[in-house]
């Protein structure tokens, strides 16, 4: 028998690094969806699948002759159209916790704070994925075929995965500063819709009168849709990488500190 055990003194248990403590929070992340799997289905199978149906046959005879024509330009746009909408539940998953009081007991917890906030986060990257793979799988059925080849699909695919967790931030601020969750979700609507549809995800911005088409270039959502398509199609040049990698990690020096340090400051009151 030890001394400490002969003495009856416990040692006291240590608290968990900040990356055991990020990977406990990403497990209970996982834990909440699997609670709920048919919500995830629908979110990351069914309604993709309707997005992309709905516009590939209602805009491609339009557009370009023929859906498997217009598949080409509209399936790189989709993948964004797709994706950047679940990354409300950054927002919405935060504040919930927020308003039930669960992160007041987490903050007399001796772990790395900002765990709860990252593994909330990473976890996300699941429905994205889901959601990527459901659109490609799909797109393929379709007849796209990227002219990029494979090594350009996973490229593209790596970007819009990267965009998403940029934008995820966004939501995570606005989920630590309001009060209800439900106000994520509307102010997501204000946000997100608009800057999506007056992009390039559905429409060459050539077409576009020349005051517009300059507005519309400088959206984020444009921008990281122009760098997809041309990582799908073998395109993309010096200035479109610069340009997407760019507007990815200037959202994300913005709002992930905003972010942590407005969730610590609520985490104090």
């Amino acid at each position: 028998m030890s001394f400490t055990q002969a003495s009856g003194v416990r040692k006291p248990r240590r608290s968990p690094g900040g990356l055991a403590a990020t990977v406990l929070f990403m497990r209970r992340t996982l834990q909440h969806m699997s609670n709920n799997a048919f919500g995830l289905a629908v979110e990351t199978v069914l309604s993709p699948i309707i997005m992309l149906l709905i516009f590939a046959f209602l805009f491609g005879g339009a557009m370009a002759g023929s859906v498997s024509g217009y598949i080409q330009y509209l399936l790189p746009g989709i993948l964004v159209l797709t994706v950047v909408p679940m990354t409300v539940y950054s927002g919405t998953t935060l504040c919930t916790d927020i308003a039930r009081g669960v992160y007041h007991r987490f903050r007399t917890m001796p772990f790395w704070q900002p765990a709860a906030l990252f593994g909330a986060i990473i976890s996300d990257g699941l429905r994205y994925l889901a959601a990527l793979l459901t659109v490609l799988a799909m797109g393929l059925a379709l007849g796209f075929r990227p002219d990029g080849g494979v090594a350009g699909a996973v490229l593209a695919a790596i970007y819009v995965l990267f965009f998403a967790y940029s934008i995820s931030w966004v939501f995570a601020l606005i989920g630590n500063m309001v009060k209800q969750p439900e106000t994520v979700s509307g102010t997501s609507m204000m946000i997100v819709y608009p800057l999506l549809f007056a992009s390039n995800v559905l429409v060459d911005t050539s077409t576009m009168p020349h005051w517009l088409q300059a507005a519309v270039d400088v959206n984020p959502i444009s921008i990281a849709v122009a760098l997809t398509r041309g990582l799908f199609h073998g395109t993309a040049e010096a200035a479109d990488l610069a340009a997407g990698i760019g507007v990815g990690l200037l959202l994300m020096a913005v709002f992930a500190p905003l972010s942590i340090y407005f969730y610590l400051k609520r985490q104090l009151r």
